[in-house]
């Protein structure tokens, strides 16, 4: 059985959850803001990272930004 590719996949859960799918941009956003939250302290706050700056309605520069700048004293 072939594996569905994450581009196939994540459309297809957008259209189930009957959002748009993000775009190569997007994804590409997104992942640099789990990249930072994963490298910054447990990879399990690469998903929730996203699931929060999502649920706040933050743009994902806006969110890397301020996950970048959570380490700065």
């Amino acid at each position: 059985m072939a594996e569905t590719s994450a581009e196939d996949w994540i459309a297809t859960f957008a259209e189930a959850v009957g959002a748009d799918a993000p775009g190569e941009e997007r994804i590409g956003k997104l992942l640099r803001l789990a990249a930072v939250a994963a490298h910054s302290s447990e990879r399990v706050a690469a998903p929730i990272a996203c699931w929060i700056a999502g649920s706040a309605g933050l743009d994902v520069e806006r969110a890397i930004a301020i996950a970048e700048g959570l380490g700065d004293d």
